[in-house]
Parts: C-alpha cells; structure tokens; sequence
C-alpha cells in the first residue's frame, strides 16, 4: 500500500529501485596487547668528584704552610665558600686570624681586603660612595672594600650599629645600593668578620637580626703547646707573614672550582628521617629552660646546608645524622641566646647544644 500523497500535491511517481552499493565489510580491530606500565628506579647520586676533594683539600694543605694548628677553621671556612655563606670568627688577638683569610684568598687565587672597624666608621667607607668629579662635572661612584672576594671585617663589634648595618645587604643580597642603584658584588662573595670575646670596652655587640646572618661562627682557641712550637721554629727560621710566596703558598683551586663543588654539594640526598632529625634538633632549643631565644627556621635550613657541604667533603653522597651533630656546634651556637639566670649559674650555648645533641633521638 502506498502511502497517500499531502493535500493539492500530485502523487509522487513511484521510482525504479537502484541497487544498493554493497557496504564494506566492518573490520573487526586487532587486539592491542596490554603494556604494562614501566617503573624507572630513582638514579643513585653520583660520587663526589675526585678532582674537585683533591683541589680543596690541597687548599688545607697550602693553608697549612703558614698557619699552624686551625685545620678545624680552614675546613669550616671551605663549608662557607660551598654554602655561600658568612662566618663569624672569635677569639684572642694572635690567633693568626687575619692569616689565615689572607692565606686563603691566596690558594683559591681569589681578591680579599680587609677593614678596620673603628667607632668613626662610616656606611659609606664600606659600600662606597658617590664622589663629585670636577672635571665632568657629574658624580661618580666609588666602590668600597666590599667589592671583592673575601671581605676582612677586623673587630666588626667596634663600630656603631649604623655602619654594622650596611654589612647587612651586601651579606643577604650579595649587591649594595648607592642612590637607589643596585650594584651586584663579585662571586664569591664571603664576609669574614672577627671580634674580641675577652675586651668589651668600647664595644657594640652584634644585633641577633645579624648574628643570624652569618652561616657559621666559629672560635679560634690557643694552640697546642707543640703546635705553638711549630709557630716559633718557623719564625726563627725566617718565616714573614707579609710575604706568603716566600713561605711556599700557591694557587691550587680558583672560583672555577668552587662553582663546580657548589654544584655537587646542591645534588647530596637527605632523607626524610635525617630532615626530621635536623628540625628536631632546633626545636628542641626553643624548649630549652635555659634558653630565651631558640634556633628559628633559618638556623634550621642552614644547619642542612652546611651538613650536605660537609658530607660531599667527607666523599659521600647523601647526608647522615652524624652530620647534622658534626656540624651543630659552629651553625648554631651564635643562634641561642641565654637568659640572665643561667648565664650567672655558669651554663653555656655549647654545654646547652650538648644536651639537646644527647636528648634528641637519633634516627635509625
């Protein structure tokens, strides 16, 4: 029956019927085989370079030449330069502690300048300053004694908070600002700064806002009395401690150097526990009873800085806790503060930092 057509249309004609094209046969797709998912190993940290422990370590020997018995303050001092960061130095006038920065600067081929802090010490006789030239007539500006590798800041606690204070940038920014212009300083860059711990007159004790500043502060004590033999063998035989060529101190490693060791030292492990023992270690301080003032945050980042340094040096490529102990007396004690009451009863940030090192449980 064919279906009626619409009203006033003719009806439609019916039609011959065209074959239908035969429709390709539907290919039924080929199973794909299941891939199992492939789980990459996380890579094993590489070993630390040979090259790069043998340059340093022939640094402390070069040290050596001139300076007797601080082998302890050398190795500190390469932790700083590989954390880019600043120490602090204490101790007795004649410790040999202008010797050894100079000795330093000398083995690494690095620049160092050394300042005199006095209490008419001005900001600007560190930074630089702006200098009127006549000639030209426009300002010019001259750098200071910051603008260089190694800086030498001799008795930093004889000069006023004002001039201590424009350490501060240069020390945290590694630039200096004159007349709103930042001028970046040189890499590397290392404030090492000394004060006297047993002569207070006349002095100004450093802020804990830059305390906190310096990476390590380390205390330089008397020698031995064979090593104080040592010393005086070598002056009779003409040692000059102006003329470090003459006693032998070369070159051994440059700022090349030191930026490939700094790479390295970014790449040791830490796990997870040893970063808990770390935080643990500085909390603890802050619930010490003889403490007013713990370890902030920062103390606790740089604690791991210096221990990851210290592990690369010791030739192993991941951190232990026995690290993060070797290294929490000279990265933590200028960030404990005593109270009044326990300075009078004799205790001390060292003897304090021993009992949290014996308290805190020590991952396994």
């Amino acid at each position: 029956m064919t279906e009626p057509a619409f009203p006033n249309q003719p009806a439609p004609q019916p039609a011959a019927e065209t074959p239908a094209a035969p429709r390709p046969a539907e290919q039924t797709p080929a199973p794909q085989p299941v891939q199992t998912p492939v789980v990459q190993a996380a890579p094993e940290p590489a070993a630390p370079s040979h090259e790069l422990r043998s340059a340093l370590a022939a640094v402390r020997t070069e040290v050596g030449k001139a300076v007797v018995g601080q082998d302890a303050a050398v190795t500190s001092l390469l932790i700083a330069l590989l954390c880019q960061g600043h120490v602090l130095l204490e101790g007795v006038p004649g410790v040999a502690k202008t010797l050894l920065v100079r000795t330093l600067a000398a083995a690494l081929r690095l620049d160092t300048k050394r300042v005199q802090f006095t209490p008419d010490l001005m900001p600007g006789d560190v930074t630089g300053s702006l200098v009127y030239d006549a000639r030209t007539a426009e300002f010019s500006f001259r750098e200071g004694p910051v603008f260089t590798n190694l800086v030498l800041a001799d008795e930093i606690n004889r000069t006023p908070p004002k001039t201590q204070a424009s350490l501060l940038e240069a020390m945290e920014e590694r630039q200096v600002s004159v007349d709103g212009t930042p001028r970046p300083l040189p890499d590397p860059f290392l404030v090492i700064a000394t004060q006297n711990p047993v002569e207070y007159e006349g002095t100004y004790s450093l802020p804990e806002a830059q305390l906190d500043r310096f990476l390590l502060k380390l205390v330089l004590p008397l020698p031995e009395r064979d090593q104080e033999v040592e010393v005086l063998a070598r002056h009779a035989a003409g040692f000059d401690p102006r003329n470090l060529a003459a006693a032998g101190v070369t070159p051994v490693a440059d700022a090349g150097i030191l930026e490939r060791a700094r790479a390295e030292v970014a790449r040791v492990q830490v796990s997870r526990e040893v970063l808990g023992y770390a935080v643990d270690v500085c909390r603890a301080t802050r619930f010490s009873p003889s403490l007013s003032l713990g370890v902030s945050p920062r103390g606790a980042t740089a604690l791991l800085r210096t221990a990851r340094a210290w592990a690369w040096l010791s030739g192993r490529s991941f951190v232990t806790p026995d690290d993060i102990k070797a290294l929490a007396h000279p990265t933590l004690r200028h960030r404990v503060q005593l109270r009044a009451e326990a300075e009078l009863e004799g205790v001390t940030a060292e003897g304090v930092l021993d009992t949290v090192l014996a308290s805190v449980p020590v991952p396994r």
